[in-house]
């Protein structure tokens, strides 16, 4: 009866000695390190998530980890929240108009650049056209403002100057809103309130690009763009 008593502490204490077990490998590097599938007939359903945890395999060291089920659903919901179509711009000094041969007569984009971004990703924008790429086709928000000078000038509504949207779509550019400055007599003075704002919503295709600018322009001192502000934003509503 000793000797079998003995035997068997001495198994034991081998056993406990031998701390990591492999299976298709003579070299385990875990307290059980599988070479292989594992397959698991039987997993009964969990109703709710508090008190379960996911096991999740690290694909570095292929170790499996526990996750807490809470974990991806915070990066399910924060991934889905996030609207990568956003972007917006505002140019405070050293306004210019940028004329191309596509865009429709009197209109001409004021000249945008990526770095003037106040959020954003830098892509959705390109300094060659002065234009906003529609990422995904959709329903978009959209808004433009310009101050032109001061905001208060003297009549120049000879022209119907104000400002504009423009879509670009397969090489076709299309005015697709726009609004006048208007104008208030002042007794003596005939004055033009040269600051209006557009903010509306519209449908565009992938590839769209958008330009924002001036219409009926040429009645416009160019002296005056310089002390001139304007601000556009965009995002994506809706599919």
């Amino acid at each position: 009866m000793k000797t079998r008593i003995c035997s068997l502490l001495l198994a034991l204490s081998g056993f406990s000695a031998f701390s990591q077990v492999g299976i298709n490998t003579p070299t385990p590097t875990a307290t059980l390190d599988v070479n292989g599938t594992l397959k698991v007939r039987d997993t009964p359903q969990a109703t709710a998530l508090p008190g379960y945890q996911i096991m999740a395999v690290n694909l570095g060291s292929t170790q499996v980890m526990r996750v807490d089920p809470q974990l991806i659903a915070d990066i399910a919901i924060n991934t889905a929240s996030t609207n990568t179509s956003v972007y917006a711009a505002k140019k405070t000094s050293g306004i210019s108009l940028l004329s191309l041969g596509l865009f429709p007569s009197g209109f001409r984009a004021v000249n945008f650049v990526a770095s003037e971004r106040t959020v954003g990703t830098a892509g959705l924008f390109t300094d060659t056209d002065n234009s906003y790429t529609i990422p995904t086709s959709g329903i978009y928000a959209v808004g433009f403002a310009f101050r032109y000078g001061s905001g208060l000038q003297a009549e120049i509504l000879s022209n119907s100057p104000g400002i504009g949207i423009v879509r670009t779509r397969a090489g076709v550019a299309t005015l697709i809103d726009s609004r006048t400055f208007s104008g208030a007599n002042l007794i003596l003075l005939s004055l033009t309130i040269s600051e209006t704002n557009i903010n509306s919503v519209y449908t565009f295709q992938a590839g769209d690009k958008l330009s924002f600018g001036l219409t009926g322009s040429n009645a416009l001192s160019v002296g005056l763009l310089g002390s001139s502000v304007s601000s556009f934003y965009i995002y994506k509503i809706s599919n």
